[in-house]
């Protein structure tokens, strides 16, 4: 009798306990979380070669990437040895020269071979801070060539120092033969330009100057920028180009934000015909550059949000997300760039427990823990049977 009612009362106890059910399973979705939806394709110019570079969505992306004349973009270059030759600050002026009379005769020759330059006059004092002005905003063939003799002498040993940086900074497509790009001969591709832009971009100096649509010379005067749309939809620069070899090139800088974080992307357009060269080239570097700004897909996740469930069938809880973060990502709005980890239990998950965690593997890295909403654990055989 003492042995039946203890097999009796191991049942009636075995009833009321949870079933071996095996580690709990988990269903995790961020679908349901305001993601947006699908974007336009990429507005690529039908002639030519372009780039798209977004350094902090880390997106490298070009059509027909060949090597061909760059024209004006050459002088990111001669600015880019300039600077790192004789680095200079906002509100400083830099070394200084004196418009000689072989200065004079270089301005008089480009002129009367349609080269876009800046009048001087024997005598003149000209600093490379207003050397540079002119340089990146009226683009003056002239002052590449006074820059060039600042630092190096003579065009020849600039040429040198341009493309041993290009091979520095690992520009493998990238050469050039002068230090203003009207010789065709200076080539690149589209995707090496928009490295060399942001490069050149991380200057404060050099942001300060391109984002000028003017720029006020001592005997030029007013001389207006040779790069399109500056200051429209947010465009900040960077540089233009045009010559018949070359057609109509453009590097287009544009902000867009990341949450509380203002970034950058480039544009880039090479040999665009048509009109005056710059105008469709700088028409389609901005259709380039607003398509690219419809990829960029954000997630808010916040403390508190449904995100799946976890437990065992017939007996599962609400996962909720123990932190906020925003996801910031590139391209299709279907891939989150997330990985899940879970580490649920095996008998029994409590309340407010720690069941996994999300890594955020966008541009802003976080790792988020995965919650039990309450607890939760697999059905006991009573309840298996009723």
């Amino acid at each position: 009798m003492v042995l039946g009612v203890g097999i009796a009362g191991g049942i009636i106890v075995a009833m009321q306990l949870p079933l071996l059910g095996g580690v709990a399973t988990a269903s995790i979705t961020l679908r349901d979380l305001g993601s947006k939806s699908a974007s336009a394709p990429l507005a690529w110019p039908s002639e030519g070669s372009a780039a798209l570079y977004i350094p902090s969505l880390g997106v490298t992306r070009s059509v027909r990437n060949a090597i061909v004349p760059i024209a004006s973009l050459t002088k990111m270059m001669t600015a880019y040895v300039v600077l790192q030759k004789l680095p200079l600050s906002i509100g400083e002026t830099g070394p200084c020269v004196t418009v000689s009379a072989n200065d004079l005769a270089t301005y008089e020759y480009m002129k009367s071979t349609d080269q876009s330059s800046v009048p001087v006059v024997v005598g003149e004092t000209l600093c490379e801070s207003t050397l540079l002005n002119g340089l990146l905003v009226h683009s003056a063939d002239n002052y590449a060539a006074m820059l060039a003799d600042m630092v190096a002498g003579g065009q020849a040993s600039f040429v040198t120092l341009m493309n041993e940086t290009a091979h520095v900074l690992g520009l493998t497509q990238t050469s050039y033969a002068d230090a203003s790009g009207y010789d065709p001969a200076s080539v690149s591709s589209a995707l090496d330009q928009a490295r060399l832009a942001n490069l050149l971009m991380a200057s404060p100096l050099v942001r300060s100057i391109v984002i000028q649509p003017s720029v006020e010379l001592p005997v030029g005067g007013l001389e207006n920028s040779y790069t399109p749309y500056v200051g429209v939809d947010n465009v900040i620069g960077v540089k233009s180009g045009r010559t018949s070899e070359a057609g109509g090139c453009d590097v287009m800088a544009m902000t867009f934000t990341e949450g509380a974080t203002t970034e950058v992307l480039y544009a880039v357009v090479l040999g665009q015909r048509g009109g005056d060269l710059l105008g469709p080239a700088g028409d389609a570097a901005l259709a380039l550059a607003r398509s690219a700004l419809t990829h960029v897909q954000h997630l808010s996740l916040q403390r508190g949000d449904v995100v799946g469930r976890i437990g065992w069938t017939g007996s599962r809880t609400p996962v909720v997300l123990g932190g906020s973060a925003t996801l910031w990502w590139w391209g299709d709005s279907s891939r989150v760039p997330v990985a899940v980890t879970l580490t649920g239990g095996v008998n029994r998950i409590r309340a407010g427990e720690r069941v996994g965690s999300i890594e955020v593997t966008g541009p802003v890295r976080a790792t988020l823990p995965l919650l039990a909403q309450h607890s939760v654990a697999p059905l006991t055989l009573l309840q298996r049977l009723r």
